[in-house]
Formats: C-alpha cells, structure tokens, sequence
C-alpha cells in the first residue's frame, strides 16, 4: 500500500476545520475523567458545569488525526496488533512515550487489557485495551520517533 496526496499543493489555511473533538458520553463521568486526565495523563483544557446536574471536562489529547480506513485494513490492524477481530467500529489510538508502562498504568486504573504492548510492521508498540465510557483504545509508541508519515500508508495507531 502506498500513501497518496491527493493534493499535492494542500494547504491547512484553506481548511475550515481547526480541531477534532472526539465527544464521549460516560456514565460514570468521574472515573472516566480521573482515568483519561489522571492516569493517562491528558491535560484538563476546560470544564464546565450546567443546569441537572449537566459536566463536561474538555482534556488536551495533543495533536489530532482521523484515520480513516476500510474494513480490509480494520481487520489487518486488529490481526497484527491483537491476533483476532476485536475493535468495534471506532476505536481511539493515544500515541505515548511509553506503551508497556502507560498500558500497565491503565490497566491498574481500571481497563481491560484485550492485547499486550505488540511491535508492529510499521514500527509501532501497540496495545489494546477495553477503558471507561466504553472506549476500546490502543496506547501507540513509535520505536522510530522521527518519521512521518508511513511510506507503505499503513496505520499507526
């Protein structure tokens, strides 16, 4: 598989878009934050509190992607990185410094480890695991932090 641009002269100013917000509605809204802003260490960027008892706590996720990709790939992913089919249709990858560290963190805060920190074709330490409000996720640590977009197009998270 190779990348492909489908604009070789893009350019960001033309965009409307200036962030991706993935919204999650958690039940258990205070493990959900103590988890994603505590354990996993995503900087609180603003909370906010309504009428009925109504909370949001915006965290800083860094810089962000959407991935796109068709199920052929979905199902390569889930191979390499876990060895069976397991991600729902949505899946959130955090990139960290330390895979094999922030997924023992994670799972002692409470996720369920689905697969072990993992190296994969495209370089990566992966690992997945099933985490409050219903998110399956995967923990990604570049083994070669300088590269940038993969030449084969392959995913890494």
């Amino acid at each position: 598989m190779t990348a492909s641009d489908p604009s070789a002269d893009h350019d960001p100013a033309r965009q409307g878009v200036r962030q991706l917000r993935l919204v999650v509605e958690a039940e258990d809204y205070e493990s959900a934050v103590v988890f994603y802003r505590d354990v996993l260490g995503l900087p609180e960027e603003a909370a906010f509190a309504g009428d009925g008892d109504a909370r949001v706590t915006i965290l800083d996720a860094g810089r962000a992607t959407l991935e796109i990709a068709n199920p052929a790939q979905k199902r390569m992913i889930d191979d390499v990185e876990v060895g069976r089919q397991v991600a729902p249709r949505l899946r959130v990858a955090f990139e960290v410094d330390d895979a094999v560290e922030a997924t023992q963190a994670l799972v002692d805060a409470g996720a369920t480890q689905v697969a072990p920190p993992t190296e994969t074709p495209w370089r990566s330490l992966n690992s997945r695991l099933d985490a409050p409000a219903g998110l399956h996720i995967t923990l990604f640590q570049e083994l070669e932090p300088d590269r940038a977009i993969e030449p084969d197009g392959g995913s890494r998270g």
